[in-house]
């Protein structure tokens, strides 16, 4: 028996060790051709010309596929929902991105030509005979050159290049309580652009059936259908029904798989031409080059504190570069919907935000790992630290100044969200304790002895999440009384098979053990959004309840007609019906065989054993706030500039844990990912070209298993009542809280020399040339 809160182990491990799983390269489909995209080696450039001959003659080729195709079989594009608008109060402007580039290439690796052949090898020579001839266009790849007056227009119905500006919060509120504040401190904080790099490169396999008349992609996907949505509706104008999408599993997705990216549509395009199925898998020079990228900015930040060190105001100014085009809202999205973590877990009266986002000549930007919230509460915890130290107070005790406490709850942020419940300042006191926070100072010291320093880093973090749309889930009883569990969310490493069999299984008092799960396919789950955001425990585990009480209410029906008793009299518990007061009883089992045994059934009910549920943003639904606090502690070595994590505490409210190594494999992992961009992580490009400069591990840093400490980490569950489960969401927490913790650290150990602070990422040549630029303390 498993129920919520135990310690129940992944099932999907043993099976993923054992080279047991079914990834995209696992498949290979009959009479299978392979793709190869031609790119763009230039950033910005006019196409004069492009010459497909001699690759269409090419041993084993099947098609090359142009934008002169492209424009005659009459595919569409991507446009985003929703744009926004730009400063001026104009609409947003949106560039929807052409599948293969038409008349101008805008990025480096943009997709030029499609070329499909028998074998990888044969796509790969014939891709390098397809001639293009280039001129060259000047690139534009820093945000503040972009916008810039005078700048180089990207596109020319567009001088100015901006795309959209996106504003919340009370300017005049804000303006006046900074004008009377005792002090306003103010900082650029500078967030790096990175790439997500899942284990798995990105890849699909697109299928057409020409006997059905129908479509099916089978790809490295975060939501299944919302790529059929988008598909169907956007690039081939047909009904969603004649496309059939597919994700089994999948290598990690953190945001930056949730996009809709061309090859897909390619694939599909190229297997209706050539009448075969055609795989196409990046490598990782590619998905370096051309996966969806994220953050990156420059945040212009003012906190304005009393007399009495109390935060009065924050105006933050973020200019973004979103790339080439603007075809989707996760352009959009990416940089506005975590705004709200600019209020932090503080009493911060005025808050004023805005955000742009400018066009530049590099690949588009989207979610990566806490989506849109990372930036902005590594903005504020930041600032805190910045106001610690120009104002010389402790950074503990300015938090500890400025903490809401519980009986604020429920509380109404200046930027118009409402914590319902969180205790704050016992996360940051346990969080404290736990890290020996107190003892901080002996071990600088005992570090300063072995010719090391040592830094302290704190954040604090409050987000929003499970913010949009809904999730449905169905289970499922045949005739046996087995059951399947259908989840319109996907797995890619979440271990959501282990989680909600368990929800389920608790909540129907059985063995999980007997209950199979099923996800990532559009012809056998009826709807789903995906799975970003930490929703998933928020919306499908609350999906799952509502279908469990709907299939205990029918079955209670069925045993009272069995049982020959008032259904009022009829009693659940532990996978059993029984009539209050006797011992008369049918199990679940039995009541699903019943149930598909019409002439054992009254005339009242239907045949059949299988509900759904449904939970998300309806009328009155407001999203969950996990918060918490994290401690990072480092090491620098002066003579080399080397940062050594040596302790990590964290302590985070996730609301009700469902499954407890499951919450601190989450945590790791976001911890993990928010440390490495601090210390390593940073796409960068050539000023002048934009040519990228990291498009292989040879320049794009990634972490390792020894560049990190053991993380202690503990949970402070304070249950939400705005779901039936009382979760709030435990995917983003690590790397939210990570970035600032461990920036503030490295800050702190800089400090302790008289050596500046610094930006991300904090690699050794950077934290060595600010100790070289140190004064005596």
């Amino acid at each position: 028996m498993a129920r919520i809160g135990d310690p129940v182990r992944r099932e999907e491990d043993l099976r993923l060790l054992l080279g047991r799983g079914r990834y995209l390269d696992d498949v290979a489909p009959p009479r299978q051709a392979r793709a190869v995209v031609v790119r763009s080696p230039l950033a910005h450039a006019e196409i004069l010309s492009l010459d497909a001959a001699a690759a269409r003659a090419a041993p084993g080729v099947l098609a090359v596929l142009t934008g002169t195709e492209l424009e005659a079989r009459g595919l569409g594009s991507f446009r985003p929902a929703t744009a926004g608008t730009r400063s001026d109060g104009s609409p947003g402007f949106a560039t929807p991105q052409p599948l293969l580039a038409q008349g101008r290439v805008r990025f480096a690796g943009e997709p030029v030509a499609f070329v499909v052949a028998e074998t990888l090898e044969q796509a790969r020579d014939a891709a390098e005979a397809v001639a293009v001839e280039y001129e060259p266009i000047a690139a534009v790849v820093d945000v503040d050159e972009a916008l810039a007056p005078g700048a180089a227009a990207i596109r020319e119905e567009n001088p100015g290049n901006e795309a959209y500006t996106h504003t919340r919060g009370d300017a005049a509120a804000t303006d006046a309580a900074i004008r009377g504040a005792a002090h306003v401190v103010r900082h650029r904080v500078r967030v790096t652009r990175v790439a997500g790099n899942p284990m798995e490169n990105r890849g699909c396999i697109g299928t057409y059936d020409a006997f059905e008349d129908r479509y099916e992609l089978r790809a490295t996907i975060q939501s299944a259908h919302g790529i059929r949505q988008q598909i169907a509706d956007a690039i081939f104008g047909m009904p969603q029904n004649r496309l059939r999408v597919i994700c089994d599993h999948m290598g990690g997705g953190f945001g930056t798989r949730g996009g809709n990216h061309p090859e897909y549509s390619l694939s599909l395009w190229a297997s209706e031409v050539v009448g075969r199925p055609v795989k196409w898998v990046a490598d990782r020079g590619e998905c370096l080059l051309t996966d969806e990228q994220a953050r990156g900015g420059l945040v212009d930040a003012e906190l304005a504190l009393d007399a009495n060190y109390r935060f009065v105001a924050l105006r933050t100014r973020t200019r973004v570069p979103i790339g080439a085009y603007f075809s989707t809202e996760r352009n959009l999205r990416c940089t506005t919907t975590g705004l709200g973590g600019l209020a932090g877990v503080y009493d911060i009266p005025a808050i004023h935000a805005t955000v742009t986002g400018a066009f530049a000549n590099i690949v588009g930007n989207a979610q990566y790992r806490g989506g849109a919230k990372p930036e902005p509460v590594y903005v504020i915890e930041r600032m805190v630290d910045v106001a610690a130290a120009e104002l010389g107070v402790d950074p503990a005790e300015l938090r500890r100044i400025n903490t809401l406490g519980t009986g604020a709850m429920p509380f109404a942020t200046a930027l118009g969200e409402t914590y319902d419940c969180g205790d704050f300042r016992q996360n940051f006191e346990d969080c404290l304790d736990a890290g020996g926070h107190a003892g901080a100072d002996a071990r600088r010291a005992e570090a300063r002895r072995r010719g090391r320093l040592l830094g302290i880093g704190l954040s604090n973090s409050v987000t929003a999440v499970a913010s949009s749309n809904f999730e449905h889930v169905e289970v499922r009883f045949d005739s046996s009384g087995g059951i399947t569990l259908l989840s319109g969310a996907m797995d890619h490493g979440q271990g959501h098979a282990t989680t909600f069999k368990q929800v389920l299984a608790d909540r129907l008092g059985i063995s999980p053990d007997g209950i199979r799960y099923r996800f990532g396919d559009s012809d056998t789950v009826t709807a789903g959004v995906g799975t970003f955001n930490a929703r998933c425990a928020v919306f499908v585990g609350s999906a799952v309840t509502i279908a469990a009480d709907r299939i205990i209410a029918k079955g209670r029906r069925i045993a009272a007609h069995l049982l020959e008793a008032a259904e009022d009299d009829i009693a659940y518990a532990e996978g059993r019906f029984s009539v209050a007061g006797t011992d008369r009883v049918v199990t679940l089992t039995e009541v699903a065989r019943t149930a598909f045994q019409k002439p054992k059934l009254p005339p009242d009910i239907e045949p059949g054993f299988y509900e759904h549920g449904e939970f998300g943003m309806g009328a009155g639904q407001a999203p969950t706030f996990p918060n918490g606090c994290h401690l990072s502690e480092v090491e620098i070595d002066p003579e080399t500039g080397t940062v050594e994590m040596v302790r990590y505490t964290a302590v985070d409210d996730a609301g009700t844990i469902l499954n407890p190594l499951l919450f601190d494999g989450q945590v790791h992992g976001g911890i993990a990912q928010g440390a490495s961009q601090i210390l390593f992580e940073h796409v960068r490009h050539d000023s002048s070209t934009g040519q990228p400069l990291t498009g292989s591990f040879m320049d794009y840093c990634m972490p390792r298993a020894d560049d990190f400490c053991t993380f202690d980490i503990a949970a402070n569950e304070v249950p939400t009542a705005r779901n039936p489960l009382g979760v709030k969401g435990v995917g983003e927490a690590g790397t939210v809280g990570a970035l600032p913790a461990v920036m503030n650290a490295i800050n702190d150990a800089l400090a302790q020399a008289g050596a500046p602070a610094i930006e991300m990422p904090a690699t050794p040549e950077k934290v060595w040339r600010a100790l070289q630029a140190s004064t005596p303390a």
